[in-house]
């Protein structure tokens, strides 16, 4: 299985390189065409990596807000965290007008750092918490958050600045422009060196505690390396929801909850998601695209739907 998901993942990567609104020929690129070789380095090849550590960065970040919180209906489209993003940006943009793109990468990860806490602190003190109550909780704190962006960004003047990280949008992703999505590969290495301390998280705060594993310091750390990579992809690319909740149930579905295990298959099947729906994207209405933002989240609904469907049957 894991041979076949390395196979279909190789398939989507050439199918990425290739399709386009300038077509591109395996018979160009032997002749070693000018033009189809600065087409494929300028922009298919930036758009494919950010592709790939953006599905590969949600996923795990899926994952990690799964065993903090103990919910598998949990990642940062539904606890606040993806909200709270784009709300450190607006304010970026308010205060330091001239800022760079690490400056508000930097505003988006401390506003979700704080969003994130306070969501799992709001989780902890839930006399009796739930599979369903806790993400109707998460969606709702996150649309307080969302009507909080959009009135700060009404009050500032930057409302039509905030639509372009409502979706998600590959199309502008060329070379000198994407590359500090390279922050998610040290927090993909650093996720699966703690995963099996993540694993003994979501074990619960005793059972932690009794295996020898600083609870709060491990959820901090998995808070930190969630916010990195949610502020990264959301200055790259915008906001693309449910990929963290849909590949990370089918794979435990199927693999089990232990992250040792199961990360690298997670990682893979949540880079060709991404890479499936970006292609339908680009395909569907030839040769204009539709935003991944709305294929994504149309397919990964879908299919969290059909998963929901099949354990009840």
């Amino acid at each position: 299985m894991q041979a076949k998901s390395w196979g279909l993942f190789a398939v989507l990567c050439g199918a990425s390189l290739l399709v386009g609104a300038r077509e591109i020929s395996w018979t160009q690129l032997l002749t070693f065409s000018d033009d189809a070789w600065l087409t494929l380095t300028a922009s298919r090849f930036p758009r494919l990596v950010a592709l790939v550590l953006t599905g590969v960065g949600l996923s795990v970040c899926g994952v990690i807000l799964q065993h903090i919180v103990r919910n598998k209906f949990v990642e940062p489209a539904t606890c606040g965290g993806l909200d709270a993003a784009k709300l450190g940006i607006l304010v970026a943009l308010s205060l330091i007008p001239s800022s760079s793109a690490l400056m508000r990468m930097l505003f988006a990860l401390l506003f979700c750092f704080g969003a994130s806490w306070l969501f799992v602190a709001l989780v902890q003190r839930m006399r009796t918490p739930n599979s369903v109550l806790i993400p109707v909780l998460g969606l709702m704190y996150g649309g307080v958050l969302s009507a909080v962006a959009e009135f700060y960004a009404y009050r500032n003047n930057i409302l039509q600045s905030m639509q372009g990280w409502l979706l998600g949008d590959f199309s502008k992703v060329v070379q000198g422009h994407y590359e500090i999505i390279y922050l998610i590969l040290p927090i993909v290495v650093i996720t699966y060196w703690y995963a099996h301390r993540f694993t003994v998280l979501g074990m619960g705060q005793d059972m932690a505690r009794n295996l020898g594993v600083n609870y709060h310091a491990i959820a901090a750390l998995g808070l930190l390396l969630v916010a990195v990579t949610v502020a990264a992809t959301v200055i790259t690319v915008g906001a693309i929801p449910f990929v963290g909740l849909v590949i990370p149930n089918l794979v435990a579905l199927r693999y089990g909850d232990h992250l040792r295990n199961t990360l690298p298959i997670v990682a893979v099947s949540g880079a060709s998601l991404l890479l499936a729906c970006d292609l339908v994207g680009r395909l569907v209405i030839y040769p204009f695209e539709v935003p991944i933002g709305l294929t994504a989240g149309g397919i990964s609904g879908a299919l969290f739907l059909l998963l929901i469907v099949r354990r009840l049957r």
